[in-house]
C-alpha cells in the first residue's frame, strides 16, 4: 500500500507537467514537448525517488496550487546532484513545471519566500527544489541582446496636475504625488524595526484609489485574487468612478506581483497570467530620452531599482511633479510610443512604488 501511494503520486506528478513550451532566453525553436518527454522522464522519476515522502506530498501540493499558496520548500538532497544526473533538481523541476525551454540554472532566480534564499553560500545538506520557489531572470541588457521580456518605448509624458509634497492616507481621490524618496539598503529578514523602505499607492487612470499602503517587511504580495495570500489586496478597494475597462483589467491582476527589498536593490516578480509595463530611472539607459517602459512577461523577475546606480534626472521630460527614486508599474496594460496609450495616466490600473528617503 506503501509503495503504491508513492506510484501513483509520481505518476500523478508527472501527467502534471508542461508540455506547452515556454518564451525563454534562449535563441532557436522551442523543444519539442515529445522529445522533452522521453528525455527527462527517467530522471524525473529517479528524482521523485529520492524525496521522502512528506517532500513528494509537498511537491505535489505546490505543482497542483501552480503557486497560487506557498507550500513550502521542497528539500533535495544536496549530495545527490552529481553523478548520472545532468540538470539540477531545481532546473529539472522547473523546466517539467514552468518552463520547458529552460537550460540552465542561472536563468533563475531563487524567491525570498524560499528557506534556501537566507542560505546563499552555506545551503548545507539539502536544496529546495519547489519550482515555485523561483522566478525566470530578466535581465535588461543581457549579453548585448533584445530580451523578449522588455520593450523599450521613449514617450514624453506631460503630467498636468496639482501637486502635492506627500499623498494624504485620508484623500483616496489624491492627484499624482511629488514625493522624493530612496530606499534604505539594509536587509534583515525581520520587518524594519525603524519603519518602512517603501509606500504603494494603486491608481486607476489618474484617481488614486484607498489610502497609502506601507511596507515594513522585507517582501510584499500585490494581487488582486490570491488564495491563502497575505498583503496588499487590490480586489478589496472599492471606487464609485470604475468603469467597464477598469473592471476588466482588474480581474487580469489575478495572483499580481511580489515586490522585495533585497540586498542589491528592489525586484519585481509578476506572479499574475498577463505581463506588466515598468518604469524605472534605473531601467533606463544613460543616452536614454524620455521613458524607457519594459514589458515583464508571467513568471519573470526583474531589479526594478537598483541601489548601486545613480539615478539619471535626465531622461524624463515634461512638465508637472515628478519623483526620480520612484517605480511606476502598470497592470496587463503598457503606455508609451508602443502603445496607444501615451501616458501611465492612461492606463486602467497602475501601482506606484514611492521608496523611502534616506536618513
Amino acid at each position: 500500500m506503501f509503495r503504491s501511494r508513492r506510484s501513483v503520486s509520481a505518476r500523478q506528478l508527472w501527467r502534471q507537467r508542461c508540455t506547452t513550451p515556454s518564451r525563454g532566453l534562449g535563441e532557436g525553436a522551442p523543444p519539442n514537448p515529445e522529445d522533452l518527454q522521453n528525455a527527462l522522464r527517467p530522471t524525473a522519476h529517479q528524482l521523485f525517488k529520492k524525496l521522502k515522502d512528506e517532500q513528494l506530498w509537498q511537491l505535489a501540493e505546490a505543482v497542483e496550487s501552480k503557486g497560487r499558496w506557498d507550500c513550502g520548500c521542497v528539500w533535495f538532497p544536496w549530495e545527490s546532484r552529481g553523478g548520472k544526473q545532468a540538470l539540477a533538481p531545481q532546473v529539472l523541476l522547473c523546466k517539467l513545471y514552468r518552463w520547458p525551454d529552460l537550460r540552465q540554472a542561472s536563468e533563475l532566480k531563487r524567491l525570498m519566500q524560499c528557506e534556501n534564499f537566507w542560505r546563499k553560500g552555506s545551503e548545507g545538506t539539502s536544496i529546495c527544489c519547489n519550482p515555485y520557489h523561483f522566478s525566470r531572470l530578466a535581465v535588461p541588457g543581457l549579453q548585448g541582446k533584445k530580451l523578449p521580456t522588455q520593450v523599450p518605448c521613449k514617450v514624453k509624458e506631460s503630467l498636468r496636475f496639482v501637486p502635492s509634497d506627500t499623498f494624504s492616507p485620508l484623500n483616496p481621490g489624491s492627484t499624482y504625488s511629488n514625493v522624493r524618496g530612496r530606499h534604505d539598503t539594509t536587509l534583515s529578514r525581520g520587518s524594519y524595526k525603524d519603519g518602512y523602505w517603501c509606500k504603494l499607492a494603486y491608481w486607476e487612470h489618474r484617481t488614486r484609489v484607498g489610502r497609502l499602503y506601507t511596507v515594513s517587511e522585507p517582501s510584499v504580495h500585490i494581487f488582486h485574487d490570491l488564495p491563502k495570500g497575505s498583503g496588499f489586496c487590490l480586489g478589496f478597494l472599492g471606487s464609485e468612478t470604475r468603469n467597464e475597462t477598469v473592471r476588466r483589467t482588474r480581474m487580469k491582476i489575478g495572483q499580481g506581483i511580489t515586490l522585495s527589498h533585497e540586498n542589491d536593490g528592489v525586484w519585481v516578480y509578476n506572479r499574475s497570467e498577463h505581463p506588466i509595463f515598468i518604469n524605472s530611472p534605473t531601467l533606463a539607459s544613460v543616452n536614454t530620452r524620455g521613458q524607457s517602459v519594459h514589458k515583464l512577461l508571467p513568471g519573470y523577475s526583474i531589479k526594478v531599482f537598483d541601489s548601486e546606480q545613480e539615478v539619471s534626472r535626465c531622461h524624463v521630460l515634461g512638465d508637472g511633479p515628478y519623483d526620480p527614486h520612484s517605480v511606476r508599474i502598470s497592470f496587463a496594460k503598457g503606455w508609451g510610443s508602443c502603445y496607444s496609450r501615451q501616458f501611465i495616466t492612461s492606463c486602467p490600473c497602475w501601482l506606484e512604488v514611492l521608496l523611502r528617503p534616506p536618513r
